[in-house]
């Protein structure tokens, strides 16, 4: 893998498959034969480009203990690729534990919304066409973003991109939780108003990825929550990078929040307040 400086915009020339990251393009091997196959793989289920700063303010981050777990299972700590990286979360994470982190998201406006991260390589590609070496990563991560991914395209470039031995974990958050009062708003919310707009890979995330496509050799997977504290107000920011609150506000032109809003705000109350999800987790190894 090799870098040029200075280019803008993803392009098709000849043999190599140019593609953007946050002010640097990289050059990944692809053969012109197979410039139409990674083309078919960059059109993808869009429902996060157009919230990208939203979604890097508003989403919440993963537990240190989550990647010292991940990287303890690990024989070596060359190279991670996250897929489906977004603004780069779970990235962060991994970069304290590996040389090289390849964060790859098929949005150019999420990639663009990414803080730079030392040690970590943002690249605009589908996690179906991971643009690295054969046999080149210890670990390969995919944070909220498995249940989007073409999934028997993806697990090939897995086997392909692992060394022997490596570590493949993908995980999602459950739903939030921070009293009986707002749980129960948000319930009624998740379930009552905006369910229906749900994309059908929502259904992954209901089951906590156990009826996740997986074929690798299970490992079991520890407990673990994400926390953040914050205000309603930021916590409203983040209901509204849902992606079936994007699908009712594009079809009804309103926003769904605002029938729950007052609601929220009798239960949340005025002071700052913690929020839990529970992770959903599959590791296995190649």
């Amino acid at each position: 893998m090799r870098t040029l400086p200075g280019v803008e915009e993803a392009a098709v020339a000849g043999a190599d498959v140019v593609v953007v990251v946050v002010g640097v393009a990289v050059v990944a091997g692809v053969a012109a034969a197979d410039a139409v196959d990674l083309e078919k793989h960059m059109s993808f289920n869009d429902h996060f480009s157009r919230i990208a700063q939203g979604y890097a303010a508003y989403r919440p981050h993963y537990p240190a203990e989550l990647f010292s777990h991940l990287a303890a299972l690990c024989t070596r700590h060359e190279r991670a690729v996250d897929c489906g990286t977004g603004n780069g979360q779970a990235a962060a994470g991994l970069a304290r534990h590996f040389s090289e982190v390849v964060a790859i998201d098929p949005s150019a406006e999420q990639i663009a919304a990414a803080s730079a991260q030392e040690r970590v390589h943002y690249m605009v590609a589908p996690a179906e066409r991971i643009p690295v070496e054969d046999g080149s990563a210890q670990l390969i991560t995919a944070a909220a973003a498995a249940h989007w991914f073409q999934h028997d395209a993806f697990h090939a470039e897995a086997r392909r991109v692992l060394e022997p031995g490596g570590i493949i974990a993908l995980w999602t958050y459950r739903n939030a939780h921070v009293s009986p009062a707002v749980d129960a708003v948000l319930e009624r919310f998740q379930s009552t108003i905006v369910g229906q707009y749900w994309p059908p890979e929502r259904r992954y995330v209901d089951a906590g990825y156990r009826n996740l496509p997986f074929p690798f050799a299970d490992i079991s997977a520890p407990a673990m929550d994400v926390r953040m504290r914050c205000t309603l107000e930021h916590f409203i920011g983040y209901l509204g990078t849902w992606s079936a609150v994007q699908r009712y506000r594009m079809e009804h032109g309103t926003d769904p929040i605002d029938l729950v809003r007052h609601d929220l705000r009798s239960a949340w109350g005025e002071d700052e307040r913690e929020v839990r999800w529970p992770l959903a987790m599959r590791i296995g190894r190649r």
